[in-house]
């Protein structure tokens, strides 16, 4: 049996020392040695669902992604509404028009900052070198099958509690996110179907859970159709 490597090597840099299914997931989702990613852009369609009363309804949505500084624009469009959710220069937005016309949501502040860069965060597996450690991410070990990130940026420190299975996938993020001003919620987002995009591994289905007391919401349901990476 080969011996498996206790690095990872990206342009020349040697990380170690990582918690070992984060070895695991970096040699399966970028293999010894893969350029560093700029910015990620990507198209996904799927379903929405606005409340746990609700039905599901289709969206589709495009989304681009910058890693330094962190950064991103996400546009969704159903057949009742325009979203637009982002964060930029460490400000989080969510803006939500009823019909692509008429404001119904206009979210800013430090929780929606915070809910925005977590998001980004979670997001990164689709752009996984954004996942190496480096001065603002660090990896903690906690279990063969576990381990907890963690990112601090403009005084604004988020987490994430990362699962993998025994492949090395990284199969659920579970974290405490803000669901409304001055109430933390758990948040759990589940991912499968990885496929391979440019020599990476990466996953093209999620779904994203509130875990309120009154049981879990899953309100996502989404399908990666097309990714596009710009490299440094």
């Amino acid at each position: 049996m080969a011996e498996r490597s206790d690095k990872i090597i990206l342009n020349g840099l040697s990380y170690k020392n990582l918690p070992e299914p984060v070895i695991k997931y970096f040699q399966l989702a970028l293999g010894q040695n893969h350029r560093a990613i700029k910015s990620a852009y990507l198209e996904h369609s799927g379903y929405f669902k606005m409340s746990p009363k609700n039905k599901w309804i289709k969206i589709k949505g495009k989304q681009h992604f910058t890693v330094n500084p962190p950064g991103f624009v996400w546009t969704g469009k159903t057949r009742l509404f325009k979203a637009i959710d982002k964060f930029s220069d460490g400000k989080g937005s969510l803006t939500v028009k009823l019909l692509s016309v008429i404001p119904i949501v206009k979210a800013h502040g430090r929780h929606v900052d915070q809910a925005e860069l977590l998001r980004w965060l979670g997001e990164s597996v689709w752009f996984p070198t954004n996942l190496l450690p480096g001065k603002n991410l660090k990896w903690s070990p906690v279990d063969s099958l576990y381990a907890r990130l963690t990112y601090n940026y403009q005084n604004l420190k988020v987490f994430y509690d990362v699962r993998f299975n025994s492949t090395g996938e990284i199969i659920q993020v579970e974290t405490e996110r803000y669901m409304e001003k001055g109430k933390l919620n758990k948040w759990t987002g589940k991912l499968s179907d990885y496929k391979d995009f440019e020599g990476m591994k990466i996953p093209t289905h999620i779904e994203a859970i509130w875990n309120v007391e009154e049981g879990d919401f899953q309100y996502v349901d989404f399908y990666v159709d097309t990714i596009e990476y710009e490299y440094f």
